[in-house]
């Protein structure tokens, strides 16, 4: 199975609070996050249609961010929002969903 690149994928992405397109979403070259791989992530399974554990992979996201000392602007309810927002609008069942934070400087 082939895969589409990174550059070339649709959809949506939940960026600085607001759904863009997939190609819209972008951070600086020379983003802390992206050179020094400073930043917290937190994989989720979509099955039929619904993120498993959501509620508790959020919560771990945020002890992750807190361990690393960064604030994520935004309430664990937001990022479920956010999260379901995602799921909804990709109209997807099955799925690996991944919530990230780089950390700004």
């Amino acid at each position: 199975m082939e895969q589409v690149p990174f550059d070339k994928r649709s959809g949506k992405i939940w960026f600085n609070n607001e759904l863009v397109d997939w190609s819209n979403a972008k951070i600086h070259v020379l983003s802390h996050g992206f050179h020094y791989a400073s930043c917290v992530f937190e994989g989720e399974r979509v099955y039929n249609g619904s993120i498993f554990k959501l509620e508790e992979h959020t919560a771990r996201f945020f002890h992750s961010a807190k361990r690393m000392g960064f604030e994520i602007p935004y309430s664990e309810s937001d990022i479920n929002s956010a999260c379901n927002k995602i799921i909804s609008c990709s109209k997807c069942s099955k799925r690996l969903c991944k919530a990230s934070c780089l950390e700004r400087k």
